[in-house]
């Protein structure tokens, strides 16, 4: 049941890719400003669910969605959401950082640009890189381009593009499996100083980061027919001490995924 400390909730969530039916009955709430991994092996439709908190599935072709995703408790797949709108307020931070070919002040200053955000930009700027704990080693070539950043850094730069459009929920799909220890390092920890003022959602493979990290899990796997169904959810404690599931169980400890 929705109630103030949820942000998103799935009931009854269906995902076809054309013929092919990627998530089946997927229900599940996620709590505001805490950290919520998506769990499972490769295919599972981790990613699929996670495009659908905000409607990125529809930009592929033939894609289809059933059932509720309500966000603040309204359905954004209803008749009359703008998807735009949607993914303003959710943002999304991909798997491998992909910063424009333009300077690093250029790169934060794009969204609240297009998207007409009144305001200061360079303190718009300013904050989204303190908040992805970037700011102090950028600030004196923000003119520069981005690309010449590290991994990491190019990571908590697309980061800081999605804050600074001030979204409610951030989601992320696999954002350190192209880092070194190091910059994953400074990404968890970023993570865990956001989720007090948002609400994550990530996508990972690694049960350690998963561990680390997050406050709430919830594991997936492909039915027979190779759709994701989530078997498991509920805290990370919970989860990875005392799992309800023998699969759950199973893949946590590395006996298959």
């Amino acid at each position: 049941m929705l109630n103030s400390l949820t942000s998103l909730e799935t009931r009854k969530l269906d995902l076809w890719y054309g013929n092919f039916q990627a998530l089946r009955g997927v229900s599940m709430i996620v709590p505001r400003n805490q950290i919520t991994a998506i769990i499972g092996p490769s295919g599972c439709g981790k990613s699929s669910l996670l495009r659908c908190f905000n409607r990125m599935n529809e930009l592929i072709p033939g894609s289809k969605v059933k059932g509720e995703v309500l966000f603040e408790g309204r359905n954004i797949y209803a008749a009359g959401v703008d998807p735009t709108e949607v993914r303003y307020r959710i943002g999304m931070v991909f798997q491998k950082p992909n910063p424009f070919p333009k300077s690093v002040f250029e790169n934060v200053a794009f969204g609240p640009r297009v998207n007409g955000i009144t305001g200061n930009l360079e303190e718009i700027v300013e904050r989204a890189l303190r908040r992805a704990a970037l700011w102090d080693d950028v600030k004196d070539r923000l003119g520069r381009t981005a690309v010449e950043l590290s991994g990491g850094q190019q990571q908590r730069l697309c980061i800081a593009r999605a804050l600074a459009l001030q979204p409610e929920v951030i989601l992320m799909d696999e954002p350190c499996s192209a880092l070194d220890p190091v910059a994953t390092l400074k990404i968890e920890d970023l993570m865990r100083g956001l989720a007090a003022e948002y609400t994550i959602i990530i996508v990972t493979h690694n049960m350690q980061q998963a561990a680390r990290v997050s406050d709430i899990a919830a594991f997936m796997m492909m039915e027979e027919d190779r759709a994701g169904a989530l078997v498991e959810y509920g805290t990370t404690s919970k989860m990875f001490t005392t799992p309800r599931d023998k699969r759950t169980e199973d893949y946590i400890t590395g006996r298959f995924g």
